[in-house]
């Protein structure tokens, strides 16, 4: 089992630095940095850390082929992979639609694109010249004029077909999700999966060695996870009702209500679905399921905890120990 956790680059580059060298010296085996427009760029920040750590992993979590044509993508993540000395691991995925209609982009054809996007950057990272021509993107003896080493390339995915791409194409996959429920249907779609396939959990997590503030310090974060869920989601988990509350309650917040009515809408079942909360045992015990049903790797992605470095530091001796002496 791999351990990685992600941190959102809206706070100043120093800050993630620091909380990244916590996390390398904890035993994370990575980190990934989200790559969202309205943050700091993730190539800067990815490039600042792999100068500045020694042994993590850097991923990015995650690029997407609507915003970045492949090429681009392929060159900014293998420079990374350089100056890291062989760290980088590209994470892709559709992309988020909601986002992408801010920036006037048409969320069109997603598989499509997110297949032919691996296709040329696994193209141009084998140093050869490419001519490639896709439903998509069209590129014509295209290179990359400098050496360049391979890097694995993990696929985010949540729908059954983009899991299916994942587990035939990629060297890993990204899946937003917290309990074993969501992923024994996640290994439904998967094709026979290569050795060395990564299978990672891509979730919410906090701890605390009061299991309460954990799970309190979850529910903003587990309230977007809910408002954003499928249908399928929610009524696996017997949610669908109460989803709508929750997406009530953050239409008020944002329109200058209070965000403490978010909280309340989000109940201890919604936590337990949508998030890894609790003490470093409650933590141990989710941790232990999913990996009886296949999860290689675990990313804690936010709030980690109400400190971020206590958290991190407490998941390191309290978590990752344990589960290395098992």
């Amino acid at each position: 089992m791999k351990f990685g956790v992600e941190f959102v680059p809206n706070i100043k580059p120093y800050e993630i630095e620091f909380l990244s060298n916590v996390a390398e010296d904890t035993g994370f085996n990575s980190v990934w940095i989200t790559d969202h427009y309205n943050n700091r760029n993730v190539y800067a920040i990815l490039s600042l850390l792999a100068l500045r750590t020694k042994k993590v992993n850097l991923g990015i979590g995650v690029a997407n082929p609507f915003t970045i044509h492949p090429a681009v993508i392929a060159s900014a993540v293998a420079t990374i992979n350089e100056i890291s000395y062989g760290r980088a691991i590209l994470g892709i995925a559709a992309g988020d639609k909601m986002t992408l209609q801010r920036l006037g982009i048409d969320w069109h054809k997603p598989l499509k694109r997110v297949k032919e996007a691996v296709e040329i950057i696994r193209g141009l990272t084998s140093g050869k010249r490419v001519s490639y021509s896709g439903e998509i993107f069209e590129i014509k003896n295209a290179g990359l004029d400098y050496d360049v080493n391979p890097y694995p390339i993990y696929i985010g995915a949540q729908g059954p077909k983009m899991l299916n791409l994942a587990s035939k194409i990629g060297d890993g996959v990204l899946i937003n999700a917290s309990h074993p429920i969501d992923f024994k249907e996640a290994f439904k779609c998967f094709e026979e999966l290569k050795d060395g396939f990564d299978v990672v959990a891509y979730t919410s997590l906090s701890i605390d060695n009061d299991s309460s503030i954990a799970k309190e310090e979850a529910k903003i974060v587990v309230a977007f996870i809910v408002s954003g869920s499928p249908d399928i989601v929610l009524e696996r988990h017997g949610l669908k009702e109460k989803a709508e509350k929750v997406r009530n309650a953050l239409k008020k917040a944002f329109s200058g209500g209070d965000w403490t009515d978010v909280k309340k809408a989000v109940d201890d079942e919604m936590v337990e679905a949508f998030s890894i909360s609790g003490t470093p045992s409650e933590v141990l015990d989710r941790i232990e399921e999913l990996r009886k049903v296949g999860v290689t790797h675990l990313v804690a992605g936010s709030p980690i905890g109400v400190d971020k470095v206590k958290a991190i530091r407490l998941f390191g001796k309290k978590v990752i120990s344990a589960i290395h002496e098992q």
